[in-house]
């Protein structure tokens, strides 16, 4: 599990803003500190590098393969921490928040494919469910340091994981399916043994994910998009990630510290720990049950958690915001409301909606599009995520608070209702079951 170190630095990437933007926006110095605009940009810069890293990592795991390319995207996390920890400026910010942006996209695409393609079908859920709880494990990691350590420390402690990431990886092999694509057959079966086990039947493995490589030709190309086998996975893929950033999770995480602050709630700060806490522990509850209680049931558990939560903030907005007699606070009584809403949100996304799409992601395409499948929904998620959290703050304006979550809560609904009439089930399929399901075909192993 050396490649979840990169889901770590990408959790911390995510965190980073929450604790650093409150801090850069009363920085003393003139030439680093953020206006509400800039710290904006700040938050959501990110996400257009995590955009740009999608497509970049969809090009590097089918040229250079997913153990190299997780190597690889250690090299701009460190870059960019290093960057931000010797800004003089706010553009020196700004590109080390893009550096480790890229390096965020790479790795939100190539560790759920490595997982998928290593682990065994019986456990490939909670392997994959990993990826995410790291991920909430390294922002809840930088939410409590954030409360001890000043913003450049931050970025320090932020640059260890992917040091490690690059040292860790070389004790691993490559993905025997991506060595099986290359012809690589002895070195995809030295992989094997290593993940199964000296006395595993590594030889019949192969030979079935040859079967399949060898129906689905080589190379992607522009005429396969009219294969069900294609289309069909591509098209949940994508709207899947779409849906997962509509929710407003990663506005809500970028600004955790600012909600609170508007929710009028004291010490926004440590209530911010408190609900990456519980993202961690819902988080892993979800990765034990995930191989027994499937994908869907906990799609749709989580959608229906996240559409009561937004409405219920949206309700404590919309009381707080209604004036009051004299001397009387209408919030007074209600910042537990606030607390309790988030943190319904985010154990509700914990359960599902964070962890799943990115594992149905690694689990239903081909393997001769799954590069560029995979890319595309990447792309897809992080561009949402841009225009999101790039715009949260100016619909919290707009719509005001309120309507802001009431529309994150309508969102909430229309991915439930996606998830009961599109999502299939992939619990305790191999990847080359699932895929003759696309194609209406009977697999036999």
């Amino acid at each position: 599990m050396a490649c979840v170190l990169g889901p770590l630095s990408f959790g911390f990437v995510l965190g980073y803003s929450s604790p650093a933007i409150p801090e850069l926006a009363r920085i003393s110095d003139p030439r680093l500190r953020l206006d509400a605009d800039q710290a904006s940009w700040f938050g959501s810069i990110v996400t257009l590098g995590a955009a740009a890293g999608g497509l970049l990592g969809g090009w590097l795991v089918e040229k250079l393969g997913r153990k190299i390319t997780l190597m690889f995207c250690s090299l701009p996390f460190v870059f960019g921490f290093t960057i931000i920890i010797a800004a003089q400026n706010v553009w020196m910010l700004y590109v080390g928040r893009l550096l480790t942006g890229i390096a965020s996209g790479v790795t939100s695409l190539v560790v759920p494919l490595y997982i998928s393609e290593m682990a065994h079908e019986r456990v490939r859920g909670m392997l994959g469910s990993c990826m995410q709880l790291m991920v909430v494990v390294g922002i809840m990691g930088v939410y409590l340091a954030g409360l001890y350590l000043d913003w450049r420390w931050l970025a320090i402690l932020c640059a260890v994981p992917p040091t490690l990431l690059i040292v860790c990886m070389c004790f691993v092999p490559e993905s025997p399916r991506f060595l099986l694509s290359r012809g690589r057959r002895r070195e995809a079966e030295e992989a094997l043994r290593f993940l199964r086990g000296p006395d595993a039947p590594v030889e019949w493995e192969c030979a079935r994910i040859e079967s399949a490589c060898d129906e689905q030709g080589s190379g992607f190309q522009m005429s396969d998009l009219k294969d069900p086998g294609v289309y069909k996975p591509l098209v949940i893929g994508v709207m899947l990630m779409l849906f997962q950033q509509m929710t407003g999770i990663n506005a809500i995480m970028f600004y955790a510290e600012n909600i609170f602050e508007q929710a009028h709630f004291k010490e926004s700060d440590l209530a911010s720990v408190i609900v990456a806490l519980i993202q961690v522990v819902f988080t892993g509850v979800a990765a034990l049950i995930m191989d027994r209680a499937g994908r869907k049931i906990l799609l749709t558990i989580s959608g229906v958690a996240m559409a009561i939560s937004t409405m219920t903030f949206g309700v404590y907005f919309y009381l707080v915001s209604k004036p009051s007699g004299a001397g009387v606070e209408p919030h007074a009584d209600l910042s537990w409301l606030a607390l309790a809403s988030m943190a319904v949100f985010i154990a509700g996304f914990a359960v599902g909606w964070g962890p799943i799409p990115w594992l149905i992601m690694s689990e239903i395409f081909p393997s001769k599009v799954r590069g560029v499948s995979s890319a595309a929904c990447v792309l897809t998620n992080w561009s949402i995520a841009f225009l999101v959290t790039k715009t949260f703050q100016d619909m919290m304006g707009l719509l005001t608070s309120a309507g802001t979550f009431w529309l994150f809560a309508s969102m909430c609904v229309l991915n439930v209702l996606f998830t009961v009439f599109f999502v299939p089930e992939t619990k305790g399929k191999t990847l080359e079951q699932i895929e003759a399901t696309f194609r209406g075909l009977h697999y036999l192993p």
